[in-house]
């Protein structure tokens, strides 16, 4: 089966700024892809190219199985794009507002209210339903406004940042939301700086960084590809810490960092010998350990190692995507 989405080489300018510098994705039919990276990485541009929101200036991108440039209508048909910000009509109830977008889209009186009704009890709105959109919350505005999405089912679902600025409850209730789509066999493409977004809802993910993909993989694939693990110590004085530092540099060639507790210190191993080494050189020199653990590399680990720097919000915000009219 052909993929939902596949680019080659994608490229767009905006002025002097290069903000996709030749992408290439490929995601099959069915799955939730997760396109990974701090502010101005690529991701809201990427988005505005495949919903033919935005032309390129080079490259190709076809989705389902239709030219993005050349067929952008019957793109179009068979794709559904939440953005970042809710297109909630604050003036509408929550009811009216699932009526407008299913008339929007050519439905009779009846279906549009039947449609709306049924999307209200999936998201968990029917209390809200009679409530004007101004009186939601932001997570009652985003599950709305993601119903709104699913009001005529789309192959493709593109989900720009869906949970940004939403509290945790709300945010683990947009992932239930995100895994039921999916459950349901509609392609998911999903945009977001979290990294334990992407970690939770992602088969496979990108992470981009200044308009190139620069890792491609599942979680645990690109977690593979940092190598080794971390031991996270924990010294008995807080005043033996700089001690600590200065005793194991030496032996590790990855940096050895400090944690938020003055006690902390956290290094990264390749296997359990040198594990054995740092605990015997603490020891050697008369530094107490009073705990140690061991963690596998997440995708802080995995990003903070192909960029240099971490995926959080404002990240890069001097290369943000620019904002088209």
């Amino acid at each position: 089966m052909s993929a939902s989405i596949e680019t080659v080489g994608l490229v767009k300018h905006f002025g002097a700024t290069r903000a996709l510098d030749g992408v290439d994705l490929s995601v099959a039919r069915g799955s939730v892809y997760g396109l990974l990276g701090p502010n101005g990485a690529g991701k809201t541009t990427t988005i505005r190219v495949l919903t033919t929101l935005l032309r390129p200036d080079g490259g190709s991108a076809r989705v389902l199985g239709h030219d993005v440039v050349t067929e952008p209508a019957r793109v179009r048909a068979k794709v559904s794009l939440t953005g970042q910000f809710a297109s909630v009509d604050d003036d509408l109830t929550g009811f009216e507002n699932l009526v407008l977008v299913g008339r929007l889209f050519g439905l009779p009186w009846a279906r549009a209210r039947r449609r709306a009704r049924e999307l209200l009890a999936a998201f968990a709105l029917e209390d809200a339903a009679s409530r004007q959109g101004r009186h939601y919350s932001g997570g009652m505005r985003r599950r709305l406004d993601i119903a709104a999405s699913l009001v005529l089912t789309p192959e493709l679902l593109f989900l720009d940042e869906p949970t940004t600025g939403l509290d945790p409850r709300s945010r683990n209730q947009v992932w239930d939301i995100v895994r039921a789509i999916a459950a349901e066999g509609t392609t998911v493409l999903l945009t977001t700086q979290y990294l334990e977004e992407a970690d939770r809802l992602a088969d496979r993910l990108a992470v981009i960084d200044h308009g190139r993909v620069i890792a491609e993989g599942t979680s645990d694939e690109l977690k593979r590809s940092v190598g080794g693990r971390t031991l996270h110590l924990r010294l008995a004085s807080a005043d033996r810490r700089d001690t600590a530092r200065t005793l194991l540099a030496p032996v590790f060639t990855d940096a050895v960092e400090d944690g938020a507790d003055p006690l902390a210190l956290a290094l990264r191993v390749s296997g359990d010998e040198e594990v054995i080494a740092a605990l015997t050189t603490l020891s050697g020199a008369g530094v107490a350990v009073a705990e140690f653990s061991m963690a596998q590399p997440t995708l802080d680990d995995v990003f903070f190692a192909l960029t240099g720097h971490a995926a959080g919000p404002g990240a890069d915000a001097a290369g943000a995507d620019p904002v088209q009219p």
